[in-house]
């Protein structure tokens, strides 16, 4: 991606189900739970880069021991710097007690049997150490300490605090984070109060009771209860003090899940590929948690995968599978393929099917998948286009027309290069964005001067800032005739609210482009008309509010849209023409059928609370609102 934004978090869960001097006779060490969390994060890295932390739990620890151990870091080095500090206390061990499972646990932190760890890839808000996961939630009783994770945004956190405050409690702070603490804390307070309650009459002391509770606790009861009014998209990871872990999807299945069981561990992660990659397992062994699911494993290491709320229909976020995602999962890869190809024909009609005079290449390095499949798709048209030929040439054609037709060949190079990272903050502001164009580097004598035209793939266009500042100056020093850019995903026109920064509607070039277009046509007046709708309607409840944002798109065709586009984005001073293409939401939906989410482009929200969002959004932007809708 050209752009640079900011998105949702990566999480991991593991639960050791072996007591961990099995692990030191099969593996060397008993400190394998904390191995697999450091390359299960690591190879999650892609979702977080402002933080990470990890917290164990030790299982049937001695009273007045430790058995909940935290640790995190937002260091520029974090994942290096939080295992660092984890290590540490392992330094001064005597090396063969550090092949003592039980002597490690009764004697060191970080050696429970229940893991869950946490990359931090804020969408706003400070980065502070406060703000990085895992959180805890604390108390004296073993079964009410709670400690909990997540990749989520919800858009109804003022809703969800006011139900707090009704309960009686005091939170510090509006957060979605501290209220999703809060209240999962609240109802495992109350889960935990009535089965106490239950048993008292009958058992013969507390420590019973407590014994009784662990056994007998619904955690599929408590997220029921919980999660009742949750707006957004979300997977949350939780322990709770005395073993019992848990791995919950939002209905819609907006945010991904995956795990894997066998007998040794259960392990849970964002992407698939970690999983695969950290176990050494195939990919038919790794399993999707299926929306408005729980995978629940108690103490007793009994697992179970429950619906927790009603699953509604699947919305899974195509952006995970066009950007966020790592393309080394199998499905992803062939998706992001499929989206380049699905290009092949907007891209030829636009060029003419000029092979001679076109390059072909993309903005590294995420849009590099989509242009294997652009080229894929292009090769498939030509060889269509050389058949035809062939055959026209008759029973006894010419050789050298043969040879002419097999010698037309599409022109695959690698024209953009990232380069090392400037730091550019010492620079006076008007020296600042020329620094900036060398981010990147170019081929130079490949394309032919005010001859060829260049086509670059990228997978997405949001602000559209540096490809205007950056990017295109930079390829027009080469002296294309055209520089056509090509979107593998669609124009983004709306704000998300589920976990990417992409909440300010002013910043999409597409909404720019669409509000350039009421001015020329003169109708900018819908734009207070809309402005009033949108008021009329805050004050309603979420299940009654519509988008009425949609209304301006509709004033226009997605290809006016795509003009002015290229024109907002095309630098003053080029002597290139540049257009942009965008890849259709049909098309998309080809290319990706099991991940229908397409808000970001549609305006189609999941859940009442995005409709309510998008409104809020552009009331923002129409009175110069600089923050987020949510």
């Amino acid at each position: 991606m050209s752009d640079q934004i900011k998105h949702e978090c990566g999480i991991a869960l593991i639960r050791l189900l072996q007591p961990l001097e099995y692990y030191e006779r099969k593996y060397g060490t008993p400190l394998y739970g904390l191995e697999k969390m450091q390359l299960l994060l690591q190879k999650q890295r892609n979702r977080g880069q402002d933080g990470a932390g990890i917290a164990t739990i030790k299982i049937d620890p001695k009273p007045g021991t430790r058995y909940i151990s935290r640790k995190r870091s937002n260091s520029p080095q974090y994942l290096k710097d939080l295992f660092h500090q984890v290590y540490k206390y392992f330094e001064d061990v005597d090396p063969e007690l550090l092949h003592d499972g039980p002597w490690l646990k009764e004697n060191k932190p970080f050696t429970g049997e229940v893991l869950l760890g946490h990359l931090r890839y804020g969408t706003h808000g400070a980065n502070s150490i406060e703000t990085c996961h895992p959180f805890l939630r604390q108390n004296n009783w073993i079964n009410r300490n709670l400690v909990l994770a997540g990749n989520f945004n919800l858009t109804n956190v003022d809703e969800l605090f006011q139900e707090l405050l009704e309960l009686g409690q005091y939170p510090k702070e509006v957060s979605d984070t501290v209220t999703v603490l809060e209240k999962i804390g609240h109802f495992l307070d109350d889960e935990v109060q009535k089965l106490f309650t239950w048993f008292k009459p009958d058992a013969s002391d507390n420590r019973e009771i407590n014994t009784l509770i662990e056994e007998h606790l619904n955690i599929r009861k408590l997220l029921s209860r919980a999660t009742k009014k949750f707006d957004g998209g979300y997977v949350m990871g939780g322990m709770i003090g005395h073993g019992d872990a848990f791995l919950m999807r939002d209905p819609n299945g907006i945010r991904p899940a995956y795990y894997y069981q066998d007998d040794e561990v259960v392990v849970a992660a964002s992407e698939r590929p970690a999983i695969q990659t950290a176990f050494k397992i195939r990919l038919k062994y790794v399993k999707e948690l299926e929306p408005g699911h729980a995978l629940i494993i108690k103490k007793n290491g009994a697992v179970s995968v429950e619906p927790y709320i009603e699953p509604r229909e699947k919305q899974s976020c195509s952006f995970e599978r066009i950007y966020f995602s790592r393309g080394t999962d199998k499905d992803i890869y062939l998706e992001r393929k499929s989206l380049g190809e699905k290009l092949a024909d907007q891209v030829l009609e636009e060029i003419d099917y000029d092979f001679e005079n076109t390059v072909f290449s993309y903005v590294p390095n995420t849009a590099e998948t989509a242009f294997f499949g652009l080229m894929e798709g292009v090769e498939q048209r030509l060889n269509g286009i050389k058949k035809d030929k062939i055959l026209s040439l008759g029973d006894n054609p010419d050789p050298n027309e043969l040879s002419k037709i097999l010698a037309i060949k599409p022109r695959f190079e690698k024209i953009v290069v990232k380069d090392a990272k400037m730091r550019t903050f010492i620079a006076a502001s008007s020296e600042r964005g020329d620094l900036v164009s060398y981010v990147y580097d170019v081929t130079y004598g490949i394309v032919r001067n005010n001859i060829d035209t260049l086509v670059l793939v990228d997978d997405s266009i949001v602000r559209g800032t540096t490809l205007r500042d950056s990017i295109i100056t930079m390829v027009d020093r080469l002296h294309p005739k055209r520089i056509l850019f090509v979107s593998s995903a669609p124009q983004i026109r709306y704000p998300d609210c589920y976990g990417i920064d992409m909440s300010v509607m002013g910043d999409f070039v597409a909404f720019q482009a669409m509000v350039a277009l009421l001015k020329e046509h003169g109708k900018e007046y819908l734009l207070e008309e809309v402005y009033d709708e949108c008021k009329a309607q805050e004050l309603l409840p979420k299940e009654e509010v519509t988008n009425r944002v949609n209304r301006l798109y509709d004033q226009f065709s997605y290809e006016q849209v795509s003009d002015k586009i290229s024109e907002i984005l095309t630098p003053r001073k080029i002597d290139a023409e540049v257009k942009i293409i965008f890849q259709t939401i049909e098309n998309l939906h080809e290319a990706i059928p099991d991940h229908p989410g397409d808000w970001f482009f549609s305006g189609n929200y999941p859940t009442p609370g995005g409709k309510k969002v998008v409104n809020k959004a552009f009331v923002n932007y129409m009175e110069k609102k600089l923050v987020r809708a949510y």
